[in-house]
């Protein structure tokens, strides 16, 4: 009785998200109120169950580099990125948006999803503002963008970190089994964009001619604090990198390094403070809340399982049934505390099926699924979430079907052009 209740509650908010009937915190917030009064979680497991609660990792990651971006945003630097950037694409909107498709996705290998589009973002409205462009789809592009190329390395999106734990697996085993699909599938989503936006970028030479005639030097409004900013944010990026080595969460190196530069520079902490995603936060917590209640209630469990015995045992239909079915319900749940939930299930699945060797490629069909999958609707990824967040506080909202009718197709595209690559390369023995 309890899963169905939290089912419903589930269905219910997630209902009023896509349908914008009430905003998408209160939608949130109201879900996960629902399924602690009907005990499908507890306080125990919402605020302190890393399977099932809260992802203070996540949380706090994008609390510190909300503060670092905001800071970085008082010198300027965004508006020389964004002239940079414009000069270099000679004003034309496609040569654009491939050029931040290929910043977003390599950014996102090194670093995570989550900060990359924090650090875009910014960048694109300016360049936008300048070109006379619509934001909206450059943001929405960024965001898939950024999901694809994470995909790539351990470090790239939240999942594969779970993914490696639990699996064994290491760096450089992203590096070989995945990185070569996703170079393929950016450029595959770079030419899919100018079809799918072929609407929106049209070249404007007057505008065009006025980018090339600035200087993006001068846009440079305090060097000093450039300067201790940029220092800031290179040893924070350099930590995410070295994580493997250092073993500092990056959560607590965002935090460590906005703590560092508030306290190095002149900016003030209510104004640090101004420039945080609260509303953005806030409905993480309770997204999280929400989808740990059905981890706790084992629905999304006996989902996988109901999947993964579909399969009759043959590694061939396995890997095919957990790439699609994570495909989809990545799409319909945030694909953290989906992996989380499903990576045990996978773990017993790599045994029965001959152990780590042939077997591991159910876990990048987990990966696959899981990140790509994250692309298909607005609440599937973190980065979806935080780049929806940033557009509404920046007055250009992003409804949720109309970032999800662009992102069924790019994730049926992506996911389609998985299959042979895991059916060629692992399956065909």
């Amino acid at each position: 009785m309890t899963a169905w209740a939290a089912v419903a509650a589930f269905l219910t908010a997630y209902t009023l998200i896509a349908t914008e009937k009430v905003h998408r915190v209160a939608a949130a917030l109201g879900g996960a109120a629902v399924m602690l009064l009907v005990h499908a979680t507890d306080a125990g497991a919402a605020f302190f169950s890393a399977a099932a609660g809260i992802d203070w990792n996540v949380i706090f990651l994008l609390l510190g580099m909300m503060i670092i971006v905001g800071v970085l945003r008082r010198t300027g630097v965004f508006e020389f990125l964004a002239i940079w950037a414009a000069k270099r694409a000679r004003g034309r909107p496609f040569r654009l948006m491939a050029l931040l498709i290929l910043i977003t996705a390599g950014a996102s290998a090194l670093l995570d999803n989550v900060t990359t589009v924090l650090l875009v973002a910014p960048v694109t409205f300016l360049v936008c503002e300048r070109l006379a462009l619509p934001v909206a789809p450059f943001l929405i592009v960024e965001a898939m963008a950024s999901n694809i190329g994470g995909t790539a390395t351990l470090i790239g999106d939240p999942p594969n970190i779970i993914i490696a734990g639990r699996g064994g697996l290491g760096f450089n085993d992203f590096l070989a089994h995945l990185t070569p699909l996703i170079v393929v599938l950016v450029c595959a989503f770079a030419a899919l964009c100018r079809w799918l936006f072929r609407d929106v970028l049209r070249h404007d030479p007057g505008r065009a001619a006025e980018i090339m005639t600035l200087d993006e030097r001068e846009a440079i409004a305090d060097r000093r604090l450039l300067r201790q900013s940029l220092a800031v944010l290179a040893l924070v990026l350099a930590a995410f990198v070295l994580h493997p080595v250092l073993h500092y969460e990056p959560s607590v190196v965002a935090l460590l390094g906005a703590g560092v530069l508030v306290a190095a520079t002149r900016v003030t902490t209510e104004e640090a403070l101004r420039e945080v995603e609260w509303p953005t936060l806030v409905f993480f917590a309770g997204l999280f809340v929400m989808v740990g209640a059905l981890v706790e209630t084992g629905v999304i469990r006996r989902l996988s399982e109901a999947a993964a015995s579909a399969t009759g045992g043959r590694l061939a239909v396995t890997t095919m049934v957990l790439l699609w079915a994570s495909t989809g319900l990545s799409a319909v749940v945030d694909n953290i505390p989906y992996v989380a939930a499903m990576s045990p299930v996978v773990a017993d699945l790599v045994q029965a099926n001959g152990g780590p060797g042939p077997a591991r490629v159910l876990w990048w069909a987990l990966a696959l699924g899981a990140d790509l999958g994250g692309n298909a609707t607005a609440v599937g990824a973190a980065a979806n979430v935080v780049v929806i967040g940033i557009a509404a506080r920046n007055g250009t909202p992003i409804g949720f079907w109309r970032f999800t009718r662009y992102g069924l197709v790019v994730t049926l595209v992506t996911v389609a052009l998985s299959v042979p690559y895991l059916w060629l390369r692992y399956l065909l023995t």
